[in-house]
């Protein structure tokens, strides 16, 4: 819940991303995808047509998280209440839930196990499972290395035991099911059969981020009262790491799962709140979340200048 490709050479007009104004991306986004679209999987032969408008999806996603989220805020629910864990489950599933249902309106059952087989499909090369659990990580011991070298100490480190996080992100893989279903299961390849996949993982990921606000105003969260625009920031640039995994291992939901899952366990390794933090809005952020923000910016340029040669069918096969 937490913040957090085969290549083919093409012109940027095949692409259909390079020359794209925003108006353009908007008009992209709420336009239905015609019934005859497709998004091809790698070796796998499977041809499922991707239908359904996203803005409905993220429409009633927001409406149901939001619901939730804010009820427990503005009510306000006692913490660590069956009410209060009852309706942040709701919201965390609600992404996934929005999907399936609109998913089983416009394809039915084969559409909706099709969706979900992709939360099982495991067999990808090694290196992606390292990726997955690794990325955040390693980042996060750069930020920490340019840290000391520019500040003459060390950042302040975490209490967690190192030897629980392997098993907090495997516990915690499947929970991401939640949101993977629908962010990168629903919206994500049909966003990128209208403006590519480097816009996609942007817009996707600005979209992300903002679902998480209720979030910063819910005293016990982790972002409580934290600097919004540093986290929008962070997650957009994520959701360009994730999206070319999601693309190189054959859209698979396991390995965006797993990915979450690291992301959210491995964190606080090197906390990078600031403790009392009083503006959502404003830009007071800890040096490590700036420095993390720049160096997660400037691996998603990299994959950004590698998604301009990934072509995603329109056409169905």
């Amino acid at each position: 819940m937490r913040y957090f490709t085969r290549f083919e050479k093409l012109s940027a007009a095949e692409v259909g991303v390079a020359r794209q104004s925003p108006s353009e991306i908007y008009e992209n986004m709420i336009r239905p995808v015609k019934p005859r679209e497709s998004l091809s999987v790698p070796g796998s032969g499977e041809q499922p047509e991707i239908r359904g408008s996203v803005l409905t999806f993220f429409l009633l996603t927001f409406a149901l998280t939001w619901g939730c989220w804010i009820s427990i805020t503005m009510v306000p629910i006692p913490a660590h209440t069956v009410l209060e864990a009852v309706l942040l489950f709701i919201g965390i599933f609600a992404p996934s839930l929005v999907a399936l249902l609109l998913i089983a309106r416009a394809e039915g059952a084969n559409g909706v196990s099709l969706l979900l087989a992709r939360m099982f499909r495991w067999e990808v090369d090694w290196r992606w499972y390292l990726f997955a659990i690794g990325y955040t990580l390693g980042i996060k011991l750069l930020v920490t290395l340019i840290y000391r070298l520019a500040w003459g100490a060390w950042p302040r480190f975490g209490t967690v035991p190192l030897y629980i996080v392997p098993f907090a992100i495997l516990i915690s893989t499947p929970v991401q099911s939640g949101e993977e279903v629908g962010w990168r299961g629903y919206a994500l390849p049909r966003l990128a059969a209208r403006m590519g996949l480097g816009w996609a993982s942007i817009v996707l990921g600005l979209i992300w981020a903002s679902w998480h606000l209720p979030l910063f105003f819910l005293p016990g969260s982790d972002t409580f009262h934290q600097s919004f625009p540093v986290y929008i920031s962070q997650v957009t640039a994520i959701s360009v790491a994730m999206a070319w995994l999601w693309e190189r291992t054959g859209r698979s939901l396991l390995l965006t799962m797993l990915m979450h899952a690291a992301i959210n366990n491995t964190q606080d390794i090197i906390p990078a709140s600031v403790p009392g933090g009083t503006k959502t809005f404003g830009l007071s952020a800890s040096p490590i979340s700036w420095l993390a923000a720049a160096v997660l910016w400037i691996c998603a340029a990299y994959f950004l200048v590698h998604m301009r040669s990934i072509h995603i069918p329109r056409n169905s096969v």
